[in-house]
């Protein structure tokens, strides 16, 4: 087993991670009956998704170790309705100021980022949006 969540009241749940007992709590949204004081459940599919692209980089490209620190991909998630469900994630990388990279550097992290296992995982129909935002010398 990976993990254990357990329902803690509120809305709310507590995630224990067996091997470490590294934890976290969610929380319902705001727009649906939640206080919005941690993480949602839908809010964690984007989160997972920025994480394992940066994680997948680093693994497949640790010649670029130097220029991926500091790297940060904001998640923004949107909701769709009837059924309630994620309809898009946008991804939008913010590269340290040093971090340049040529066109054949940028394609290959396209190209890792578009296979990393959690994108790979997200539905076909759930649109996903990644924005490199490539700084240009």
């Amino acid at each position: 087993m990976t993990s254990a969540v357990s329902y803690t009241g509120e809305l709310r749940t507590l995630a224990t991670h067996l091997h470490s007992n590294s934890k976290f709590e969610t929380d319902a949204p705001l727009d649906n009956q939640g206080k919005g004081e941690r993480f949602s459940p839908t809010d964690l599919v984007g989160t997972a998704l920025a994480s394992c692209i940066i994680t997948t980089i680093a693994i497949r490209a640790k010649d670029f170790e130097l220029r991926l620190i500091g790297l940060v991909i904001n998640t923004e998630k949107i909701m769709a309705a009837n059924p309630r469900r994620i309809s898009t994630i946008n991804l939008t990388f913010t590269w340290p100021a040093t971090s340049i990279f040529d066109e054949k550097e940028q394609f290959r992290i396209n190209e890792i980022a578009e296979t990393c296992p959690v994108k790979e995982s997200i539905h076909p129909s759930i649109q996903v949006n990644i924005n490199y935002n490539w700084i240009i010398e």
